[in-house]
């Protein structure tokens, strides 16, 4: 195996969420098989906070992790494992849903908020685990850099230094990526991961060919062993996000993902009766 080809480029569409957040749903329902095991990931990229103020209200969750990472920012939350604080810039919030969380998030006016909040489904076995909430400082996250990039380690490993988690039901490289004008950047990957890139800003090619992409658009990444990345002449940023599937059927409802329709139906039937918090 060589070089991951680029397998597709989608650039998602505006949704509103929460009470009325506009972000972009770069990755969704219709693209679950591709991405295993990562089911969504949204975009927010605004200067004007009323795209974002209202924020996400109270809201729960079954069956997956969240990742929610600020370039820049500053979102409040809280959860009902009695969590509160705030998501800065270069901060992230690991939050495993497992058997039930409540949780919200609130982002906080600013000149400008710049992040992606990604699902990351948890195996069958583990879709009931004891719920838990990982608080992720700008200054766990290691940087390496040289001439001509530099990369932050949110999850996993990156040139013999380890990001602050590293996925414990879904080993999961997470990466930020920065790469100068025309500089060429390339690492191994696990060749049976699946492997997305979600390009912030900037512009760059992927697969040692001279097509292009734009920014706020994800790439999907065909088998391979090595990813190569070629910035154009403005530099590339980008969200580097790896995992080996789960392979396993899904059953989707809003802020639960299970694996069956009598497991979904189960969770909004404890929701309705007030026994879907399991752990406090």
């Amino acid at each position: 195996m060589g070089a991951r080809s680029i397998d597709k480029i989608v650039g998602g569409a505006i949704q509103y969420d929460g009470a009325g957040v506009k972000l972009v749903r770069v990755i969704g329902h219709a693209d679950v098989e591709d991405f295993d095991p990562f089911l969504m990931l949204d975009a927010f990229d605004s200067t004007d906070p009323k795209d974002y103020v209202k924020g996400f209200p109270w809201h729960p969750h079954r069956g997956i992790e969240t990742v929610t990472y600020l370039i820049h920012g500053d979102i409040e939350h809280g959860d009902s494992l009695g969590n509160s604080g705030s998501i800065l810039d270069g901060c992230c919030q690991w939050m495993t849903a497992g058997s039930g969380i409540i949780h919200q998030e609130m982002p906080q006016a600013v000149d400008r908020i710049l992040g992606a909040q990604l699902w990351i489904n948890l195996p069958g076995k583990d879709k009931m685990t004891v719920p838990a909430y990982r608080d992720i400082t700008a200054d766990m996250v290691p940087v390496v850099s040289d001439d001509t990039s530099s990369v932050r380690i949110i999850s996993g490993r990156y040139r013999e230094k380890m990001g602050p988690v590293q996925g414990d039901y879904v080993k999961t490289l997470y990466l930020d990526v920065e790469l100068n004008g025309d500089a060429e950047w390339q690492m191994k990957i696990d060749p049976e991961a699946t492997l997305f890139c979600y390009l912030v800003s900037g512009s760059g090619s992927f697969d040692e060919s001279d097509e292009v992409v734009p920014s706020h658009r994800a790439v999907l990444l065909r088998d391979g062993e090595r990813i190569v990345v070629k910035a154009a002449s403005e530099g590339v940023r980008f969200l580097l996000i790896s995992g080996r599937p789960l392979r396993e059927p899904i059953a989707w409802g809003g802020p639960i993902v299970m694996n069956t329709r009598a497991e979904l139906r189960h969770a909004f039937k404890e929701l309705d009766e007030g026994t879907f918090i399991k752990h406090s």
